[in-house]
C-alpha cells in the first residue's frame, strides 16, 4: 500500500497483525467497515449485544474524529449450521421447528426483535443491512469464480473450499493446525467429501440436509449457501473490493473470519480487509453466555427485572472491550445506581452562561484521545465526571455533555426529563398502595413493616420522603 496521509489518528488493537495499529483508511477521509450480523433464529442475549454495543461505540468514535464512515451489516436468515464445521442442523430451521413458524416468519419476528433491542441500547442501525437470503445470485458467482481459479471442488454434491491452495490460512493466530482444528472435533462428524479437515462448504445440495426449508437453483444443484460465504459477499457488494474494518466477536475468529478472508482474497486476487476488531465474551459465574445453555439473558427480560438498558450499556463501556467481562445482577444494580445518580446530577445543571469555546476544545481533545487510544471507553466516562466537577458554568457542561453523548450513547442530557414527564402509570398506582399499607403498618406500630416496605420502593428506585403535607415519592 501507498504511504498515505494520516489527519486522525485512530489506534486500536488490530486482531491481525496482533498489535495496536493507526487507522489508515483505503480511501482518505472515509472507512469502510463491516460487522457480522445476528443470526436470526432466537433472541439476541446481552452477551451478543455487548459486542454490537462496542462495534456501535467504534463507528461513532471514527465519526466523532472526522472519519465518514459508511457501516454494512448481513443478516443471517439461512445457512448457518448448528456447528462452525459446517455440521449439524441450520440454526434457522431449528427455530421454526421449535416454534412451530417457517424459516421466514422466524428470520422476520427475530429480525426486528434484534433492531428493537438495539434501539433500546442506543446502538445506531448500520447504513446497509442485508439479508443472506437477498444475496444468491452474488453467493453463487463467487462460488463459480473460485472453483474456475481452482480454489473450490465439488464432491458428494456438494461445493468445498480447498484450504491447501492457500501459502497461509490460520492467518490470526501462530497457533498449530492440530491446536486449532475444528473439523475432528470429538463431538463433530467428519465429513468424508472433504480433501483436508479444514476446508469448508461454499454451497450445499439436496443431497444434505433433507429437510432444510429454503433452497435454490444453482450449477450445483437446488441447494442453498453455506454460512461463510455470505459475509465475504455482502461486504464486496455494498463496500468494494477493499474494506477497511471488519468486527466481530471473538468467538468470530475461528473459522468463520479466518475463511472469510481464504474465500475473499482467492475470489479477489489481493488483499482484503486489512483491519480486524473483536470484542471479548462477556461471562457469567458459569462461563461465557450462549443460547445452547437454554436460558439466557435478553433485553426484554432485563426491562422485565425493572432495568433501564441504558444502564447496561455503561456497564459494558466501563470495561475494555478487549477483556472478558463478567456480569452479575449485583453489578448491574450497582452501575443502575451509578446511572440514576449520574443523569440525576446532570439534570440539575442549569443553561447558564456563555459557552467557554477553550474549555471545550481541552475536554474534546481529551475525549477524542480517550477513545482513539484504543477504544478507551472507561476513560472517556472519566471525563464525564472530571467535567462535572469543573469549575466552569452550566451552559459548557450541557455543551459538552452534549457532543460526548454523540459517542456514548447514554442519553446523558435527556434520560432524568424523560424519567419525570413519562411516570408509568401502573408504577404510580403500585406506589401509592405501597405508601397507604405503609401508613397502616405505622398506625399498627408495625415499624419492621414499614421500614420493609420503604426498602421494598427503594429496590425499584423510588425514595419516599416524608412531609408535613404527606409521602411523598420521586424516582432516585
Amino acid at each position: 500500500m501507498e504511504e498515505r496521509k494520516v489527519e486522525n489518528r485512530f489506534q486500536f488493537y488490530n486482531t491481525l497483525s496482533r498489535k495496536v495499529e493507526t487507522v489508515i483508511p483505503h480511501e482518505d477521509g472515509k472507512i469502510a467497515m463491516y460487522t457480522c450480523g445476528p443470526t436470526v433464529y432466537h433472541y439476541a442475549h446481552i452477551g451478543n449485544l455487548r459486542s454490537y454495543i462496542m462495534e456501535d461505540v467504534l463507528e461513532k468514535s471514527l465519526r466523532y474524529v472526522g472519519y465518514e464512515v459508511k457501516r454494512v451489516m448481513n443478516v443471517t436468515d439461512v445457512g448457518h449450521l448448528s456447528s462452525d464445521a459446517d455440521t449439524g442442523e441450520d440454526k434457522m430451521l431449528k427455530g421454526a421447528k421449535r416454534e412451530h413458524k417457517t424459516v421466514m416468519e422466524i428470520a422476520r419476528f427475530y429480525t426486528d426483535a434484534f433492531f428493537s433491542d438495539c434501539e433500546k441500547l442506543n446502538i445506531k442501525r448500520p447504513d446497509v443491512v442485508e439479508p443472506a437470503t437477498h444475496c444468491i445470485p452474488e453467493f453463487i458467482h463467487m462460488i463459480e469464480v473460485l472453483l474456475e481459479k481452482g480454489y473450490a471442488y465439488v464432491a458428494g454434491g456438494n461445493v468445498y473450499f480447498d484450504t491447501s491452495k492457500l501459502d497461509e490460512y490460520y492467518v490470526f493466530s501462530s497457533q498449530s493446525e492440530k491446536e486449532l482444528l475444528v473439523g475432528v472435533r470429538e463431538d463433530v462428524e467428519e465429513d468424508v467429501n472433504k480433501r483436508n479437515k479444514n476446508d469448508f462448504v461454499l454451497w450445499f445440495t439436496k443431497s444434505k440436509f433433507e429437510d432444510q426449508a429454503l433452497k435454490w437453483e444453482s450449477p450445483w444443484g437446488v441447494g442453498y449457501p453455506g454460512w461463510h460465504i455470505e459475509c465475504s459477499c455482502i461486504g464486496i457488494k455494498h463496500l468494494g473490493e477493499y474494506m477497511d474494518i471488519h468486527c466481530g466477536g471473538v468467538d468470530n475468529i475461528f473459522p468463520h473470519h479466518t475463511n472469510e478472508i481464504a474465500q475473499s482474497e482467492s475470489y479477489l486476487g489481493h488483499p482484503w480487509c486489512p483491519y480486524w476488531f473483536h470484542v471479548n465474551h462477556l461471562n457469567d459465574k458459569a462461563g461465557k453466555m450462549s443460547k445452547s445453555k437454554g436460558d439466557f439473558l435478553t433485553v426484554s427480560l432485563l426491562e422485565e427485572k425493572g432495568y433501564d438498558p441504558i444502564a447496561y450499556r455503561l456497564f459494558c463501556l466501563q470495561s475494555h472491550y478487549r477483556k472478558p467481562l463478567e456480569f452479575s445482577f449485583e453489578a448491574l444494580d450497582n452501575m443502575s445506581a451509578a446511572y440514576r445518580k449520574l443523569v440525576k446530577r446532570i439534570a440539575e445543571l442549569k443553561e447558564e452562561g456563555a459557552v467557554d469555546e477553550a474549555v471545550c476544545a481541552a475536554y474534546r481533545e481529551r475525549f477524542a484521545g480517550a477513545l482513539s487510544d484504543d477504544l478507551n471507553t472507561s476513560m472517556a466516562v472519566t471525563i464525564v465526571y472530571d467535567l462535572l466537577k469543573e469549575e466552569t458554568n452550566g451552559a459548557t457542561k450541557l455543551s459538552l455533555l452534549r457532543d460526548f453523548d454523540r459517542v456514548l450513547s447514554l442519553n446523558l442530557t435527556t434520560a432524568q426529563t424523560a424519567e419525570e414527564t413519562d411516570v408509568d402509570e401502573e408504577l404510580a398506582a403500585y406506589v401509592e398502595a405501597k405508601i397507604a399499607e405503609r401508613a397502616a403498618a405505622k398506625k399498627e406500630k408495625d415499624f419492621a413493616r414499614a421500614d420493609a416496605i420503604r426498602d421494598e420502593l427503594a429496590a425499584r428506585g423510588v425514595v419516599l420522603k416524608d412531609t408535613r403535607e404527606g409521602v411523598v415519592w420521586s424516582r432516585a
